[in-house]
């Protein structure tokens, strides 16, 4: 082990960050160019987006569960995390490599159109960072204790990967989307292979209460799975229909089952959120904590994705005023890009100084929960905002600085705060379950949200989701309850 791991020094923390870096940057490059090259260079119409962006999720539905409890229960190459991120991250590059030549793919492959292989290329990346995310998150959790440290590792780990974020979206503004790819490919490679090789892991991992070594398998029923995440329920029937209904070109006219999946979804957040955690026995208590911070989670992801996936076409008809089948020069097509690639350059700005800087350091006054919960409530407010006033390039550009404090708080505080929720035997698994409460709400955006953003005349539906959803989130997330002590009271 060396020295630096030891004492867990600021070096091996910006170390044990470049892994999740690596995944982080190639869904960066995702986010600022896969809507973009699918709409402007192949000439796919919102829903047919929306289906690309859907098989990502997909595949993270089965990637990080399945990596994350088979992670927890082997050991080769001197690493149960570092395999899966050497195998994901070599298969991100790939995959990068292939987005801007889907068409050269599609037709020395014989195909007529493009939306096949598109789909493949984009199922094959986002698995490929499912693969690793999960163990370049578990890591930390691995190789931190419980407690301040951990904190740091997560703020730590947000604030490198953000850096690189916007390293991601400075790149795509000022030069191309191309160029961003292209140097993704090798950055994604070398930061996934390189770092691991210095972190050393530990060979047993023990439970909660520290008592049961990792040799004993952590073992887990299909049944334990679907209860413990039984406030996504909804999402996860309304994800089974949608895909189902959308390969076999099924839109009925009605929204019974939509409606249905809704009140189930309510009525378990509810059953969840309401439930007093004080006086259930240790374990229980941390279930039930886990299912509430999944709640909140979920609908956090409902507006970010919104967000994500139709910013593209928010821009087009709200600030320029393009509608269904207008014709757009490539020029126009370049610069709409770019006023996307800036957005998300400021979001991820301050998402990367925020976590290390401020929230850490916040947290140890008042506790992650209500750091975070204020942070999404600042989200929500930015999404009003856009909402009312983003019809411009620049009041986007401020107001996406604000949405950057939610940002910084969601992809780094939330890992903190589950993992103190949980049995730590079963990180893998946990953290593969806790993104559920990601994919699954993406599904709702990428198919649900997506359908009714085609649909509308207005395109201000996309932040009114936005908004709606964050502000539900950050109600739910003053309701998680946490056991803290403020620093200067210890």
């Amino acid at each position: 082990m060396l020295e630096i791991q030891k004492k867990l020094s600021k070096s091996f923390y910006a170390i044990l960050s470049l892994p999740a870096t690596a995944m982080g940057f190639a869904l960066s490059v995702q986010i600022s160019a896969l809507s973009w090259i699918l709409s402007s260079k192949y000439g796919l119409e919102i829903h047919d987006v929306g289906l690309v962006w859907a098989a990502g999720p997909v595949a993270g539905i089965l990637g990080q569960v399945i990596v994350g409890l088979i992670s927890d229960n082997v050991w080769f190459w001197k690493g149960r995390r570092r395999p899966f991120i050497f195998i994901g991250g070599f298969l991100a590059a790939l995959m990068l490599l292939a987005l801007p030549n889907i068409d050269i793919i599609s037709s020395s492959l014989g195909f007529s159109g493009i939306l096949g292989v598109a789909i493949a290329v984009a199922l094959t990346l986002d698995l490929a960072i499912n693969i690793s995310f999960n163990p370049t998150r578990s890591i930390i959790a691995d190789v931190t204790p419980e407690g301040v440290e951990r904190t740091k590792g997560y703020t730590w780990m947000q604030t490198i990967s953000g850096t690189f974020g916007v390293l991601a979206y400075v790149i795509g503004a000022v030069w191309n989307n191309y160029l961003l790819i292209y140097f993704g490919v090798g950055l994604v490679f070398v930061l996934s292979v390189i770092p691991p090789l210095f972190i050393d892991e530990p060979k047993q991992l023990k439970n909660s209460d520290g008592d049961i070594p990792a040799d004993v398998k952590a073992k887990s029923s299909f049944r334990d799975i679907l209860d413990n995440i039984q406030p996504l329920w909804g999402f996860l029937l309304y994800a089974v229909y949608a895909i189902v209904g959308r390969i076999l070109n099924y839109h009925p006219d009605h929204y019974y089952l939509e409606l249905f999946c809704f009140l189930i979804t309510i009525f378990f957040i509810l059953k969840v959120i309401l439930k007093n955690v004080d006086a259930l026995p240790k374990k229980e208590a941390g279930i039930v904590g886990f299912k509430k911070v999944l709640a909140a989670h979920s609908f956090t992801w409902i507006g970010i994705q919104t967000m994500f996936v139709y910013m593209f076409a928010y821009i087009q008809y709200k600030v320029y005023g393009f509608t269904d089948g207008s014709m757009i020069d490539e020029n126009t097509n370049i610069e709409m890009g770019r006023i996307v690639s800036i957005s998300f350059l400021i979001l991820n700005a301050v998402g990367a100084v925020l976590p290390v800087l401020v929230l850490e350091p916040i947290t140890r006054k008042i506790g992650r929960v209500k750091t975070h919960a204020i942070c999404i409530s600042t989200m929500a407010i930015g999404y009003a905002g856009i909402l009312f006033f983003g019809f411009n390039s620049t009041s986007i550009y401020i107001l996406m600085g604000i949405l950057g404090i939610g940002w910084a708080s969601t992809i780094s505080l939330p890992f903190a705060i589950m993992s103190q929720k949980v049995d730590q035997s079963k990180m893998g698994l946990f953290m593969g379950l806790f993104n559920l409460a990601v994919v699954l709400p993406q599904l709702v955006a990428s198919f649900g949200v997506g359908q009714a953003v085609s649909k509308a005349d207005d395109k201000s539906l996309i932040f009114i989701i936005s908004t709606s959803t964050l502000a539900v989130s950050a109600i739910l997330w003053f309701m998680v309850k946490e056991k803290f002590v403020p620093e200067n009271k210890v």
